[in-house]
């Protein structure tokens, strides 16, 4: 089984081809922000930390975390932020890991990808096989963002200036696909490589 990082700027289509993969490859895909969504429920790591971090405000009535609330809290203050950062995303990788693991053990996939948009700051390059990055012209992710999510140009701006540089992602993925045109020329690219691994 090859653990492959799936990273990548805002709009550059990694959910789309994602979708894509998993309907076609005997493979696990593992996104990052459901996995944080897991160990933010009642009784798993996350939850008593971000309660005592956050306060019972973030909740909902029967217990469970509020994404929405939390979030409104945390994007209001650096610190708050930060330290929410320091209690889930070591978390999330170590649900990543065991996941990892327990696949690794049971040799039925040819394939699992994880996916988020911090694999490389977040230290995943010592977790995975090989590191995609999924790449597109950046007026292309802006009117995707646009459209699909209706942002304003000022917080796409925003976004993409909070994230790694282009040259920072090629320096450390060893695979880069042009998602800039119709996904079907994404797929092209994906099913090459991947048929690579697969037949040699």
């Amino acid at each position: 089984m090859k653990v492959i990082g799936i990273t990548g700027g805002v709009g550059a289509g990694k959910s789309a081809l994602l979708e894509y993969i998993a309907g076609k490859y005997n493979c696990k895909v593992i996104l990052a922000d459901k996995a944080a969504h897991k160990v933010e429920e009642p009784g798993q790591p996350c939850y008593r930390k971000l309660v005592t971090l956050l306060s019972e405000d973030i909740l909902n009535e029967d217990g469970t975390v509020n994404r929405e609330k939390m979030a409104a809290r945390i994007f209001g203050s650096d610190k708050l932020l930060e330290e929410a950062n320091k209690i889930i995303h070591p978390a999330v990788k170590d649900f990543i890991l065991k996941e990892i693991e327990r696949e690794r053990k049971e040799g039925a996939l040819d394939f699992l990808f994880v996916e988020a948009a911090l694999l490389i700051e977040n230290g995943y390059l010592d977790i995975v096989d090989e590191m995609w990055y999924i790449y597109a012209l950046e007026n292309v992710r802006r009117s995707r963002l646009r459209a699909a999510r209706n942002y304003s140009d000022e917080k796409i701006t925003s976004i993409m200036k909070s994230q790694l540089t282009e040259e920072e992602f090629r320096k450390h993925c060893r695979v880069v696909i042009d998602n800039s045109k119709e996904p079907e020329a994404g797929y092209k690219q994906v099913d090459e490589k991947l048929g690579e691994y697969l037949y040699g």
